[in-house]
């Protein structure tokens, strides 16, 4: 804790209100004031007449707590408005005497609060918030106190003699200085004063000569105290890694307090070592790994990769071993934009990767090598896990970050992996190996003071472990030691009954769905942090809660979360584990309790494949369902009801009635999206029908429907027979998994960028601010950013409104919006950087977003779906900007549109059915879209068609087009998006459509599909469309 903020609060003219999330400088306060500081908190029972007592009194009161707003009844206080001659103030209806020693400190557990502007005059904001230098200062003191209490013990009383010799010198000088100017006459007459001369003069000599001796042997304390800050370091940095952690997920709270247990923990169990240099390798090992198995166990799967790979790069990056700028690389991927790739195993983006590389010097020439040793560089590139290969030529002898920033540019999707490598190499196995911690170790570090808080994952229920060591340890429902309580509407009473009870009498708690009481969780945060100070040493509280679906949706209280254990426990993944749970559900009574027994078990293994199916389908994200849904385990099992009562009920089994039961209703109750419930009946036509009962039917390629077995049977038979995992067990292309790590891969670096400090320091030494590199990115926009079209102008040249003028007209008006808020907002924010503004939340959102390179959501609010970060999407909106002045300028239809440049397509393609429905006299509702593929490129059409619009810039995902035979095809391996040739669209009449040998093929704006449909394209297929379906195949309008 600094000396500056303690000297502030100890001088204020104002109330001071301290920032102090970790703590800090509450425990100074205690100690500083003693018995003579009261403490409330607002809200608790008769707080407002322990303020009345404390002012009339003259105590030091500290309000603890307190929110971004302060209740009314303590405004007058806050702005001191005295009354009578300023003896009295108002507390609500009551006037209280004013004691002139009465002191107001107020405290918030806010990170980064926003008070009223009246609020901040009042108060003196103080951040108490720890520094990185001075939490190594304090780990370095409990380090030392550990390893050499003596050197420390030593250290303390130095320290408080050295403040002793200040504070005599200081009252030594006040009073000489006191009698010099009171002295009158000759002063050498005053016997006294010069004897307090003599004095002071000696005082100080003797002083002198102390202070010299003190600081000699501070000098040597220092020398070898410094030889354990190498520990004090790596556990510092370590703390404000788990202090991020919630920018990720705000369910991961850590406090101080948490950690410096985990941190003390770690240096007992430390392998001792008579070299002082190894003992401190071996604590800085021991402190790493507590921390890491600390917080592993409650990170969710996707999030522990994250973790581990941010503690190597920063440990790295502290120790000078990797260059700062290619971790900026690696993490922002700032390609080159509208490049074309030279060789064809390498996409324009991935090329532009390259060019922005080859011009940092440890990579010259790397473009040239490429284009110039195409076969051994595309053997590497396709090689099946190029991250286990060596690179072509010197390439190889290149440092880890420099082939992670290669590989980064070559082959995205194997990113996870090769971070997983890397981290391996620099930290050790034991650090990317799956490690759980057994329950009963976790029990171990709670304490009455410690609750345990659960995470919950669809699937799971954690709760067993707790009933079966409890069972062990003698608490258990039927001795009354063990209180189970579900929350929900009216269990508040119940469960702060059982609280009570457990905590005087040192029983177990669980508190079930904590996150359904979100009222009644202040209560708990109060009730939980009275316990952990006075409660029977065998009180254990445990909590349950699931995670919010946003962050804006978090309600949990950080009290809560930041001093508990938590613990993750999620279900296993893939389709071999999902579908022996899905078979787990019944039992060999449930196979046999049906008179139709052979019927009903093979369907009965259908329903589990399927649900197995539509479970894990969603980790291929939207190429898997357009939108999450949460099937669960009650959807099998009331299916399963449902067949058999159908089954009894009828002597032929009814196979539509059962399908739609179970995909429009069982599961159908679940989804919101049209394509989605087509995907799920379509599942259902393939898997249940009557070909099944003759085992003619493959439930995915190699693995036919089981006929009669018994319950143990089936789990052989998915044992032995299911395919190892892989897309084709969900009907889709294997790009789909290629998609799926590329995505996980892009989720990876973006996250480990919003957990980057916000100082950086660049190669060269100098410390680039997040200010310069804000301004830089502001300034290139601004530069860069067009004129709005001028609207008047525009419709003065138009003779006529046809159909597509009024697109243009609408097109350039929604620009003009979206070019004027960029305008606004960075001349705002370039105003707030030079200090000529204050910085609003506002203004503070949009400089993060240029930093962390996405598109700020007050432009997004007035853009097009995008899915590029800003430097993509800015160079996207250029081009966008450039289309539509082409086409504004004469109003000529281009010989070919490019349908992604539009905000809203469907206003262009809706404008070609209405120019021919307006040609030839027909009702707009009874026309419809014709779609023809052609065997063009854009640069092969130099004429718009005489009726209909030529359109390009669409991309196909899941499977590809065939020009040479005009059909959908299988797409080719790694190529997850191919591009479409130029597509003819035109108006016909409903019933001229064409509905034989065609896949209705859904258009979407980007690769989030759902919310982002645009039409419907009948496409030609020799296949049977339900392989397409399954396949998730769609167009793009942008990737």
């Amino acid at each position: 804790m600094s000396t500056e903020n303690a000297t502030i609060l100890s001088n204020t003219e104002r109330w001071p209100l301290i920032v102090d999330t970790q703590l800090q400088g509450i425990k100074w306060i205690k100690n500083r004031y003693g018995n003579n500081l009261k403490i409330i908190r607002l809200g608790q029972k008769g707080y407002i007449d322990s303020i009345e007592n404390a002012i009339s009194c003259g105590d030091v009161l500290l309000i603890e707590n307190i929110g971004e707003t302060v209740e009314p009844v303590l405004d007058p206080l806050l702005g001191r408005n005295m009354i009578k001659k300023g003896k009295y103030i108002r507390i609500g209806d009551k006037e209280v005497e004013y004691h002139p020693n009465f002191q107001l400190i107020l405290h918030t557990k806010h990170l980064n609060p926003h008070y009223k502007p009246e609020m901040q005059a009042q108060c003196t904001l103080i951040n108490f918030l720890v520094t990185h230098d001075g939490l190594e200062d304090q780990l370095l003191a409990a380090v030392v106190a550990k390893e050499r209490p003596d050197l420390e013990e030593l250290k303390a009383e130095l320290t408080t003699q050295q403040n002793n010799f200040k504070i005599v010198l200081k009252q030594l000088e006040d009073s000489l200085l006191a009698r010099l100017s009171a002295a009158s006459g000759n002063f050498l007459g005053d016997t006294a004063l010069v004897e307090n001369l003599e004095t002071t003069k000696r005082t100080a000599t003797e002083i002198e000569e102390k202070v010299h001796e003190a600081k000699m042997t501070e000098t040597k304390i220092n020398e070898t105290r410094e030889n354990y800050r190498p520990a004090s370091v790596q556990a510092a940095l370590l703390y404000f890694i788990l202090n991020d952690l919630n920018k990720i997920n705000p369910i991961y709270q850590f406090s101080l307090k948490a950690f410096n247990v985990v941190f003390e923990s770690a240096i007992v169990h430390t392998e001792p070592a008579e070299d002082v240099r190894q003992r401190v390798s071996n604590l800085i090992e021991e402190i790493t790994y507590s921390v890491f198995i600390y917080t592993n166990r409650c990170l969710f799967e996707k999030d522990k990769l994250t973790f581990i790979a941010q503690i190597a790069f920063q440990i790295l990056v502290m120790r000078k071993e990797i260059n700062p700028d290619q971790l900026d690389f690696l993490l922002r991927f700032p390609f080159k934009a509208g490049l074309v790739s030279p060789v064809d195993y390498l996409s324009n983006q991935e090329w532009g990767g390259i060019k922005a590389l080859a011009e940092m010097d440890e990579f010259k020439n790397l473009d040239r090598d490429i284009e110039g040793s195409v076969k051994r560089w595309k053997k590497f590139v396709e090689s099946e896990t190029p991250e286990k290969e060596k690179f072509p030529q010197e390439w190889k002898n290149k440092s880890g970050i420099e082939k992670l920033c290669m590989m980064r540019c070559m082959r995205p999707d194997r990113m996870c992996y090769a971070v997983r490598n890397f981290v391996e190499e620099k930290l050790g196995t034991k650090y990317i190996q799956g490690c759980s911690v057994e329950f009963s170790v976790s029990f171990k570090e709670s304490s009455s003071a410690t609750p345990m808080f659960f995470v919950l994952s669809s699937g799971v229920d954690p709760l067993k472990n707790v009933e079966a060591l409890g069972k062990k340890m003698g608490f258990t429902f039927d001795n009354g030691k063990f209180h189970n309580v579900s929350l929900g509407q009216g269990q508040e009473v119940v469960a702060e009954a059982a609280l009570d009870q457990a905590a005087e009498k040192g029983h177990w708690v669980i508190l079930q769905n904590i996150h359904l009481v979100a009222q009644w969780l202040g209560i708990l945060d109060n009730r939980v942090e009275k316990y952990s100070i006075s409660s029977h040493i065998d009180f254990r509280l445990y909590m349950s809660a699931e995670p919010a679906p946003t962050p804006e949706s978090h309600i949990i209280p950080q009290g809560l979360l930041e001093n508990a254990i938590k613990i993750t426990n999620e279900p296993p993944t893939g389709m071999h584990a999902n579908l022996h749970k899905a078979l787990y559900l019944f039992s060999q009574e449930t196979l046999e309790m049906s008179s139709k027994e052979s019927e009903f078990k093979v369907i009965l293994f259908a329903l589990c494949y399927f649900h197995a199916v539509v479970v894990e389908r969603r980790k291929f994200g939207a190429q898997g369902w357009n939108r999450s849904y949460p099937f669960n385990n009650g959807d099998l099992t009331i299916s399963v009801n449902v067949l058999y009562n159908y089954l009894e009920a009828n002597a032929k089994v009814p196979w539509d009635d059962l399908r739609y039961l179970f995909g429009e209703i069982m599961y159908g109750g679940h989804i919101t999206d049209g394509w989605d419930r087509k995907l799920c009946m379509t599942y259902l036509e393939e898997y249940v029908r009557p070909e099944m009962l003759d085992g003619d039917l493959l439930l995915a390629p190699g693995f036919p429907v089981p006929q009669n077995f018994d319950y143990k049977g089936y789990h052989m038979y998915v044992d032995k027979m299911l395919p190892p995992e892989s897309p084709y067990l969900y009907g889709l292309h294997p790009n789909a998994e290629i998609g799926f790590l590329t995505n996980s891969s892009q989720k990876l670096f973006r996250s480990l960028l919003e957990l980057q400090p916000k100082e950086t320091e660049s190669a060269g030494g100098g410390a680039i601010s997040r200010e310069e590199k804000v301004k830089g990115i502001l300034d290139d926009i601004l530069e860069k950013l067009p004129d709005s079209f001028n609207m008047v102008e525009i419709m003065s040249k138009v003779e006529e409104k046809t159909p597509f003028i009024n697109v243009v007209f609408q097109e350039c008006e929604r620009m003009n919006l979206l070019t004027k808020e960029i305008s606004r907002s960075l001349k705002e924010l370039n105003l707030g950087l030079k200090g000529e503004l204050t910085i609003t939340t506002n203004m503070e959102e949009l400089g993060n977003a240029l930093f962390l390179d996405i598109v700020p959501e007050s432009w997004t609010k007035l853009a097009y779906p995008s899915l590029e970060g800003l430097a993509g999407w800015y160079a996207d909106l250029l081009l966008r900007v450039k289309e539509l002045e082409t086409w504004a300028s004469d109003f000529a239809m281009p010989a070919t549109v490019w349908l992604t440049g539009f905000f809203s397509p469907q206003s262009f393609l809706t404008a070609i059915m209405q120019s021919m429905a307006r040609k030839n006299e027909l009702p707009l509702d009874n026309m419809c879209l014709a779609v023809e593929v052609t065997k063009k490129n854009q640069e092969d059409i130099s004429n718009p068609p005489r009726e209909g619009a030529f359109i390009h810039g669409l991309f196909m995902e899941g499977a590809r087009w065939d020009t040479r035979s005009g059909v959908i095809t299988d797409a080719r391996l790694m190529e997850l998006t191919p591009a479409m040739p130029v597509i003819f669209v035109k108006a016909i009449p409903v019933d001229r459509q064409e509905t034989k040998n065609v896949y209705k093929c859904p258009v979407y704006k980007t690769r989030t599909r759902g919310p982002t449909f645009v039409w419907t394209f009948n496409l030609k297929t020799k296949e049977k469309s339900t392989k397409w379906v399954l396949a998730g195949v769609c167009l793009l309008l942008s990737v």
